[in-house]
């Protein structure tokens, strides 16, 4: 008989006491677009909060307007209990290494918002402290501001691990100080965080989306249609749809659309994805576990990014972006909340 896959725990508000921070000093590293928030909502949760930044950081006067204590990195991981990495994957080695691993105290809990560093052996602490992730599954800003408005973003959360024998409990406050366990808190693994997130951004949410649009701009265009009609068709009604897959999944957004919409969907679609890409994902996923991707790019940043730098600029070059700049400019509600 096939055993049956256990489910995932799920923890909210009433399984995370945030009385398990109220002793402790954070240190949250970098005041980017997840710093910022973690940093904020841990603050307003009564929580004892320092901010570690880089002297030259621009955004030091920014957090201290935020009213947070800015100190230096090797400053914030010396007074610290928990220290919270949430700098660039690519730039956490050198600073662990450098400013945070000389001043770890046995008891100490270190802390990530992605498993990369950990998973891949680019960060190795010492056997005298915890290690978890708490990892949001949503942007900096939008983790803020459900915090402010009584909700949350759901989290995803791992033990490395639990010398303290509390690691959980400290997570899972973590979770809370920041809103997750208003909305869920999922229990995973440093692995399965790791490359399913890798997996997620290459082969859809951001390679392949990506590919998919300039495909479909390129096709259009290349056959004499207006760029501007196939920006609008390939990119801009992009948002509505995934909006209604978001709010309800793929069923909801095939009722809300059109008949001819749905059935061009369900005909069409596997025509666009056959199975020679269905076996091209297997081959990315492949590369994501064996660490080949891993090891490309640590060598791509060493090299100060050569191969990433250019095709950065070739695809900026796109005449999709030129045509899209253009067709934003007219568009003056996008970027602004509408009233």
């Amino acid at each position: 008989m096939k055993r049956r896959k256990k489910l995932p725990s799920i923890y909210y508000d009433r399984h995370a006491d945030i009385k398990v921070l109220k002793s402790k000093t954070i240190a949250i590293i970098g005041y980017g677009s997840q710093g910022h928030a973690h940093a904020r909502n841990l603050h307003d949760s009564g929580i004892k909060v320092v901010v570690g930044l880089r002297k030259e950081s621009a955004f030091w006067k920014r957090a201290q307007k935020d009213g947070l204590k800015v100190m230096t990195v090797a400053e914030a991981a010396k007074i610290a209990n928990i220290i919270m990495i949430l700098i660039p994957d690519d730039k956490q080695r050198t600073m662990y290494d450098n400013e945070i691993a000389p001043h770890l105290k046995k008891g100490d809990a270190i802390a990530f918002g992605h498993g990369f560093n950990i998973h891949f052996g680019q960060v190795v602490p010492p056997s005298s402290v915890d290690v978890f992730m708490v990892a949001p599954k949503g942007p900096g800003h939008l983790v803020r501001r459900t915090y402010e408005q009584g909700a949350g973003v759901p989290c995803l959360m791992a033990i490395h691990q639990d010398i303290s024998k509390k690691a959980k409990k400290i997570a899972l406050a973590y979770a809370k100080g920041i809103g997750g366990t208003r909305a869920g808190v999922l229990e995973t693994t440093f692995r399965e965080e790791t490359e399913t997130d890798l997996f997620g951004e290459q082969a859809v949410l951001c390679g392949g989306v990506t590919e998919l649009i300039r495909a479909g701009f390129d096709t259009l265009v290349e056959a004499g249609y207006n760029p501007d009609l196939a920006y609008f068709e390939c990119l801009h009604e992009l948002k509505l749809i995934v909006d209604l897959i978001y709010e309800g999944g793929i069923g909801n957004m095939r009722y809300s659309i059109s008949t001819t919409a749905a059935y061009g969907d369900v005909t069409r679609g596997p025509r666009i994805i056959p199975q020679s890409t269905r076996d091209e994902m297997k081959k990315v996923l492949e590369e994501i576990q064996s660490g080949t991707f891993a090891r490309e790019f640590i060598l791509e940043n060493q090299a100060n990014r050569p191969v990433f730098n250019a095709r950065l600029k070739q695809d900026s070059e796109h005449p999709i972006e030129i045509v899209g700049e253009k067709l934003r400019k007219m568009m003056p509600f996008i970027g602004k909340k509408l009233k």
